[in-house]
């Protein structure tokens, strides 16, 4: 590929760029993987899917135990160290981190720790002061915790979520900001191990990218579980009450204040691409996002990107399939593969979890896509009575001509795993009335699928039960 040092450098080495520079490796290319953060592993593994779900799982048997005798059983004084739970989330955590960094070092490519910044299209300066040039680049540099809203919130001091997942003990009271996947998994986890918890979301719902039904799920089950739940917020001011710190803002037509210990900020995440000098590489962007086209291209046709620096969804599995095409392209430019987001599925690790899969009602509504919906409770269903697990509902959409499925949306026990149904029979184009067809085994949780599909096929004419 010319007279360059490397046919691609990767610039980041969490999960987007590790799949672009072992599928380019394995493509036969000669590959460099820059890593500039302080630990190598990337956000999932380090501070994000991984010792996140370690800490809630933890908080999920410790919220079973103390109603064991919902079922009967006699667990007295059910208590925790939290100390060891940590030191298990370390300990897991530095086991994946280190078959993560055996990955990025084990001889398939180049691997340098570095940051790097461009300088020209097919250079870019080490922070050592070494440069080296490729023929292609692919961007993966993740993202970093957003500015807080407030200025006043960083003179009184918060905590992030990787603040969160290093702690030593815990607080007494918390004032969580933000009611996004982060915001509600850490409130829940931090309530169930005592912690007093206040929420304050700026939106009029929980999850604001979820439907309404959804959210409400998880605002009932808050509120019973003593979250000081506070939606449709704009913040005012933050300041030290004495030994606590204050946060003031306006619900309601009301100036409120809240009082907790410690303050966790967690108002999302934004593209870390401050540092790279993109103008000069000719890498356009958007508020920081790098833009790209579905085949993971930037503005320059030779730099690639992917995962959260570019992407639309910060989800680890489309990080990896952002690389794995950036990588493709980049070895077979004439055979190119293109994302597909129709498939696009979040899973939120509360309980109950709340997980869906292609279109939401408001995304169809905005989209303009016609559908027909139908739902049908945990409340009302034989296996989840049995766990005591009745909160929520399953949600289909359908097409409503020919009855293929659009979308799905689980809010309930375990519906991290049970949205994998929808997943593949979208996967297929199914319709309704196939769903509706297919056998499951009673009693299963997975078996309520099929209520709301029968439903939309007696709904839709011309399908057929099989």
């Amino acid at each position: 590929m010319g007279s360059f040092d490397f046919d691609v450098a990767v610039m980041g080495g969490g999960s987007g760029g590790y799949a672009a520079a072992r599928s380019c490796a394995d493509a036969g290319l000669k590959t460099v993987v820059i890593e500039g953060g302080r630990e190598v592993g990337g956000l999932c593994i380090l501070r994000g899917c991984m010792p996140t779900k370690a800490l809630l799982y933890a908080a999920d048997v410790l919220h079973l135990l103390r109603h064991a005798e919902t079922w009967g059983l006699k667990t007295d004084g059910a208590d925790f160290d939290f100390a060891r739970v940590m030191a298990r989330k370390n300990a897991m955590i530095q086991e994946f981190a280190d078959y993560r960094r055996q990955q990025l070092t084990g001889g398939k490519f180049e691997f340098i720790r570095a940051t790097a910044r461009f300088t020209d299209p097919h250079t870019v300066e080490l922070d050592d002061g070494r440069k080296l040039t490729a023929a292609h680049f692919v961007i993966a540099t993740g993202s970093v915790v957003s500015e807080p809203p407030l200025k006043q919130l960083a003179d009184l001091g918060y905590w992030t979520s990787d603040d969160a997942l290093a702690l030593a003990e815990l607080p007494t009271s918390l004032i969580v900001l933000g009611g996004g996947a982060v915001g509600v998994e850490f409130a829940q986890f931090f309530a169930r191990f005592g912690v007093k918890v206040t929420l304050i979301q700026r939106g009029e719902h929980l999850l604001r990218e979820c439907d309404d039904d959804a959210a409400a799920t998880l605002e009932t089950v808050f509120r019973r579980e003593g979250v000081a739940l506070f939606t449709g917020t704009r913040l005012v001011d933050a300041a030290r009450a004495g030994a606590l710190k204050k946060v003031t803002f306006e619900h309601a037509g009301k100036i409120v204040e809240a009082r907790a210990e410690r303050i966790l900020f967690a108002l999302g995440r934004a593209p870390n691409t401050a540092g790279l000098d993109l103008p000069k590489a000719g890498v356009a962007t958007e508020r920081g996002r790098i833009t790209t086209n579905e085949r993971m291209q930037t503005s320059a046709a030779h730099i690639y990107a992917a995962g959260d620096c570019a992407s639309p969804y910060e989800i680890v599995h489309i990080a990896i399939q952002q690389g794995e095409i950036a990588a493709h392209n980049i070895a077979s430019p004439h055979r190119t593969r293109a994302i597909d987001y129709r498939l696009i599925t979040s899973v939120v690790f509360t309980d109950p979890q709340i997980a869906t899969v292609g279109l939401t009602e408001k995304e169809a509504r905005a989209q303009g896509v016609p559908y027909l919906a139908a739902s049908h409770p945990f409340s009302d269903h034989g296996k989840s009575l049995i766990m005591e697990a009745k909160d929520g509902f399953v949600k289909l959409l359908a097409d409503p001509a020919r009855g293929e499925i659009l979308g799905g949306c689980c809010a309930g026990p375990l519906g991290g795993e049970l949205i994998h149904e929808i997943i593949a029979a979208m996967h297929r184009r199914m319709t309704v009335h196939q769903l509706a067809a297919m056998p499951h085994y009673h009693p299963t949780l997975a078996e309520i699928w099929t209520y709301p599909a029968e439903e939309l096929a007696g709904k839709i004419p011309g399908g057929q039960l099989a």
